[in-house]
């Protein structure tokens, strides 16, 4: 038997994972382009976001210096290298950010860079997560459509506001706690406290966040049980993203020859791994709707219904020899009908004849 024929199996086996599926599915439906192309508008999103966020908001956070210091640091996990620590690094320094203004010509030209390219980057990621789903660009009014996105746009900025405000309270509840236990705060079993605790609110938000976009920002009717599977699991490789980012955007940045524009190509690494991986949720839910043979409302699909997930080679195989086993065995059941029926009626003339 040649070494083909003998893997055979084991590939159809392989092929049949979940994981493998969902990223040829990804693969098939051009995600890694699209998440390069939302990483490209990402970047620039972001930046005239948060000029325009310290500058609104920078009342309420310049005047209380934990909440600020917060919200500086609940970005650089977020997006590492993007805010300078005062060591010289980083795209953005803190003292800049302190400066922002929405009345000067920088923040008018921020403001509408925002509004182009943050309402851009919503829009272009709808149609990323449909295109997952087999489905064309929302048909929805263009006009309720942006305001919705306007909507959605501010709303993540609170988001970012409001996780500062649970991480100070969660730290200042966790510093009580460990005082109350007569816990050193510098001790190592603080730390690793404090870390599963940020990790935890991180992964809420999230986890929140992917839901959010998942099923508004699409206008998918997911059911909340492929809902729920599609956002923990890129929650939790967002997770593990943040967790090793800086040893990642590290090594990625380390050709002296991209000295100069490190902390740019850092972020657009950045950018597109977190958009992989928003595209890469929605996939898995595409995937697990479909195994259930369910459309996006959650219903049954019709048998005839055009199907969002291409079936692999194997499936296609085995669905084709299960078909033609039933053919078979269909075809078998009428020849013995047949047989039956003709002993039947020679035994019925035989016994006319003999009367």
């Amino acid at each position: 038997m040649k070494l083909a024929q003998r893997l055979k199996p084991a590939i159809a086996w392989v092929l049949e994972l979940r994981v493998v599926r969902v990223f040829r599915h990804y693969a098939e439906n051009l995600g890694p382009l699209l998440s390069a192309g939302l990483s490209y508008q990402g970047i620039f999103a972001v930046f005239a976001a948060i000029w325009v966020g310290f500058a609104v908001a920078g009342v309420i956070v310049q005047g209380n210096p934990v909440l600020l210091n917060a919200v500086y640091n609940f970005i650089s996990a977020n997006i590492p290298g993007l805010i300078g620590d005062g060591s010289g690094n980083g795209a953005i320094t803190r003292e800049t950010l302190a400066d922002s203004s929405v009345l000067g010509i920088t923040g008018v030209i921020a403001a509408f860079g925002l509004f182009f390219t943050a309402l851009g980057w919503i829009a272009s990621g709808r149609d990323a997560v449909r295109s997952m789903f087999g489905l064309e660009a929302a048909e929805t009014n263009f006009l309720l459509l942006k305001l919705r996105d306007v909507g959605l746009a501010i709303g993540f900025g609170l988001a970012v506001l409001i996780s500062a405000v649970l991480s100070v309270a969660s730290t200042a509840a966790l510093s009580w706690i460990l005082d109350l236990v007569s816990i050193n705060e510098d001790s190592a079993a603080a730390r690793v406290a404090t870390q599963i605790v940020a990790f935890v609110i991180v992964l809420i938000l999230d986890t929140a966040t992917l839901g959010v976009f998942y099923r508004v920002v699409s206008g998918i009717k997911i059911p909340f049980r492929m809902l729920a599977q599609g956002t923990i699991i890129a929650a939790l490789l967002l997770g593990a993203l943040k967790f090793s980012g800086s040893f990642l955007l590290e090594g990625a940045t380390r050709n002296p020859l991209l000295a100069s524009f490190a902390v740019i190509i850092g972020l657009l690494i950045w950018f597109n791994l977190i958009c992989q991986i928003i595209l890469i949720g929605s996939a898995w839910i595409a995937v697990g709707a479909d195994d259930a043979e369910l459309d996006i409302s959650g219903e049954k699909r019709h048998p005839d219904a055009p199907r969002a997930v291409k079936a692999t080679k194997t499936t296609d195989e085995t669905h084709a020899a299960e078909e033609a086993a039933t053919a078979t065995r269909e075809r078998e059941r009428e020849q013995a009908n047949e047989n039956r029926f003709k002993r039947t009626f020679k035994r019925m003339m035989k016994r006319n004849s003999k009367k």
